[in-house]
Order: C-alpha cells, then structure tokens, then sequence
C-alpha cells in the first residue's frame, strides 16, 4: 500500500494546488483515479502571517508541530509543507516532529541540478528571499543564486499577501512577474525559482521568461514517488 501523505498547510491556493497535483497525477504511479492517502491540517492563516510579522519563528514552528501531531494522529506515514516561507521554521520543528518531512527547497534543488541548471533567480515572499532556506540547499549543489533588487523584492510580496493568497489573479500581478523574472535573466540566470506556492497559478512554462522550477508541483511529485516507491 502507499505511504500516507500528510500535508501541513498555510496558505489556501498553495495547499490546493499541492494537494490537487497529488491526487491527479497519482494515477501515472498506480492507475486509472488512484491516488495515495493524504490528510491536510491547516490552522488559520491569520496565526501564521502575525508570527511571520513580528519574526517570530518558533512560533511558526510550534503551529507546524501541532498540525503535524494532528496528521500523525490521522495515520500520515511523512509530512510536506506547501509553503517554501515556513521552511525556514522547520528546523526548529523537525528536531520534534513525530514524523520525518521532505524538504521543499531539497526537491527543487534536486531537480535543478538534474537539469542542468547554474544560476536561479528566487522569487517569493519577502520572508523567503531573505531567507537561507533556497541558498543552502542550492549551494550543496554548487548552485548560484540571484534575488531580486529590494523594490522588486517587496512588490512580489505585495502580490502575493494581498492578492495571490487570497485567489486573486491579476494580469499586471503577471505583467510585472515577467518583469523581475526577465531581470534576472539578463543578469545571467538560466532558470527561475517559484519559491512561493501560489506563483505559479501566474506564472508557468507558458509565459515565464526563464525556465520555471514550479515548487508546489515538484513537492507534490516528490510526495508522490516517496509515498509510491519509499525513501
């Protein structure tokens, strides 16, 4: 039988994409409208947008442990989080988790390199670009990295706080993605990350100036071969 997903939520768009990603595409791994278990627990976002605001990690790590008590307590084998910005909590919430989890910027450093890719732009919340979260892992690699310039940097936040999360999708929200992204293109970057779970319900293969490396979908697939095929 396949592992038992769980998904330890923040965002509304980001964890429905995720989620969506897993029960469609399950059926390449195990047939016709298959999919593995999964369970979601997902506490107000509101809770986690006023720890983000006052930089108050642990607790953003301790609304991550008490999803994650409430999955294992639904029988999930592994935990993921569609949300590249809580990464930067999970080292303060693994240590006592009571269940191993995939790491989102792992994956998609893992599929970077496997493309061939050397030098990403990340592109997310202002929490996230600031972050470690993508450069260490990218690093590991021997992955370069570019931000976005700091009013670039807060635009894309803007965005994705007032509208992208809320499900509002606007062409200049489009528009000015491209912009940033064919910025970093022509300081060299030959691939963008959508570190933020909700970018890419705007931004795909279809209108992206650089080749997108789609988190949401990717830990969703990551998810898929772990709970199908095992660690």
């Amino acid at each position: 039988m396949p592992r038992h997903i769980g998904i330890v939520a923040c965002s509304a768009e980001g964890a429905a994409l995720c989620y969506r990603t897993i029960c469609v595409e399950g059926a390449g791994l195990l047939g016709p409208h298959a999919h593995p278990e999964v369970t979601m627990h997902t506490p107000s976002l509101a809770l986690y947008v006023a720890c983000l605001e006052r930089g108050d990690w642990q607790g953003v790590a301790e609304l991550m442990l008490a999803s994650a008590r409430k999955l294992a307590g639904a029988g999930a084998d592994f935990l993921i989080c569609p949300d590249n910005t809580l990464h930067q909590a999970l080292p303060l919430a693994a240590p006592r988790s009571p269940l191993p989890w995939l790491h989102i910027a792992e994956v998609v450093a893992e599929e970077a390199a496997r493309r061939g890719f050397r030098r990403l732009g990340i592109l997310g919340t202002r929490w996230l670009v600031d972050s470690e979260v993508y450069p260490e892992k990218l690093g590991r690699r021997g992955l370069e990295w570019v931000r976005p310039g700091a009013a670039d940097r807060d635009e894309v936040s803007r965005i994705i706080m007032d509208e992208l999360v809320c499900g509002i999708f606007r062409p200049e929200a489009v528009a000015f993605h491209q912009r940033v992204i064919g910025r970093m293109k022509e300081t060299g970057c030959d691939a963008v990350v959508l570190g933020c779970t909700e970018i890419p319900l705007i931004i795909g293969d279809h209108n992206s100036p650089l080749p997108p490396l789609d988190s949401t979908r990717l830990l969703a697939r990551a998810a898929l071969r772990r709970a199908v095929q095992g660690p």
